[in-house]
């Protein structure tokens, strides 16, 4: 599909059932694996004694640890620190969901899932 223009009319009923068949799965998982996701804290650092964040499975900042080394950096480089720091525990939490769907959903990979979504919409348009 990646790179073709959509044509909806392609769509087998077979393919319209697979994906209805992922998608309650992924919803039944959900309903029942809320408490999992709820205690996926993610974490990233940059270098050594600088900045150290975590993060809930939303993205949400839970802490921001700033090392001695940190007080010798600008502004700007402290700013840029942190927020790097922050990525990394975004994508550290986001791996953690995506396991935790691989090992509860067999054969379903959120990230391939992801990018077929896209795919999709960006053909749609």
């Amino acid at each position: 599909m990646h790179g073709q223009q959509f044509d909806p009319a392609a769509i087998s009923d077979q393919g319209i059932d697979e994906v209805a068949r992922q998608g309650e799965r992924v919803l039944a998982w959900l309903e029942t694996a809320q408490d999992d996701l709820d205690q996926i804290v993610g974490a990233g650092e940059t270098a050594p004694d600088q900045v150290k964040a975590t993060v809930d499975v939303n993205g949400r900042v839970l802490d921001i640890v700033y090392g001695p080394r940190s007080t010798r950096m600008d502004s700007r480089e402290l700013a840029e620190e942190t927020l790097a720091a922050v990525h990394v525990a975004c994508e550290d939490a986001q791996r953690q969901a995506h396991d935790l769907m691989r090992e509860a959903l067999p054969g379903y990979d959120p990230v391939e899932a992801n990018e077929q979504f896209q795919r999709l919409l960006t053909d749609w348009n």
